[in-house]
């Protein structure tokens, strides 16, 4: 089946963002995610989970462990399990991106 924001689950989280699950299965998940400008997420890590996130749309700020990294449109970055974490949208405009993860992150985020 053909897979897009039309016909997958949304669910909002944070302060109004937008996810949409656009596979969920054991060993992958794919969500494509919208950030309104001045959100972020909560500091978390994952124990099993490697997640890559890629920028489709603004400029992303993640803060992995101790280090601080932009990444904009056609970009990517790849986050190891147990690294804590978050992703910003410290701009003016609307951020959206790909979460890849493996295996999936359900019943496997701890915030910190």
């Amino acid at each position: 089946m053909i897979q897009s924001k039309n016909n997958s689950t949304h669910y909002i989280w944070g302060n109004g963002c937008d996810s949409w699950i656009l596979k969920d299965a054991p060993g992958l998940s794919v969500k494509q995610e919208i950030m309104p400008p001045g959100t972020a997420e909560k500091r978390h890590f994952h124990k099993e989970a490697e997640q890559f996130f890629y920028i489709l749309k603004g400029e992303a700020v993640f803060y992995v462990n101790e280090e601080k990294f932009s990444v904009r449109v056609g970009e990517g970055i790849s986050v190891l399990p147990e690294s804590k974490h978050y992703i910003s949208n410290e701009s003016d405009e609307v951020l959206e991106f790909l979460v890849i993860s493996t295996p999936s992150t359900n019943n496997d985020k701890t915030e910190v």
